[in-house]
């Protein structure tokens, strides 16, 4: 989500993913891919360096994901990760649980989401 400014002056947040295009006519337009226009009060460059960071953002952030053991059977029994990647090359029968990852906090972000909301 990135942060926008309406130009009545209220602040929102808008999911980047589903913008089609920015228009600056010369009001910034943007326009959703379902057709909705938002009309805000940043210029075009603002619109898509905001963009742009939160993708760059979102791909940094992933780089410290760690994905642990992976829930293979609706009875607990785990794999490791090495031994679900070679389970998933494999067919497997139809009455089969589907295989789940768990995924962790990097323990250097362990925290760090009070952190950004002012709560640390």
């Amino acid at each position: 989500m990135i942060l926008l400014t309406r130009l009545s002056g209220s602040a929102f947040a808008l999911n980047s993913e589903l913008i089609e295009r920015v228009d600056s006519t010369p009001d910034t337009v943007i326009t959703l891919i379902d057709g909705s226009k938002y009309v805000v009060a940043e210029g075009l460059h603002a619109v898509v360096n905001a963009i742009r960071y939160h993708r760059a953002e979102v791909i940094a952030l992933s780089a410290h994901v760690q994905v642990g053991e992976i829930e293979a059977w609706p009875d607990g029994d785990r794999v490791s990760p090495d031994a679900a990647r070679s389970l998933q090359d494999s067919p497997l029968p139809a009455d089969t649980a589907p295989r789940l990852a768990s995924v962790t906090v990097h323990p250097a972000l362990q925290g760090l989401e009070n952190r950004s909301e002012g709560k640390a």
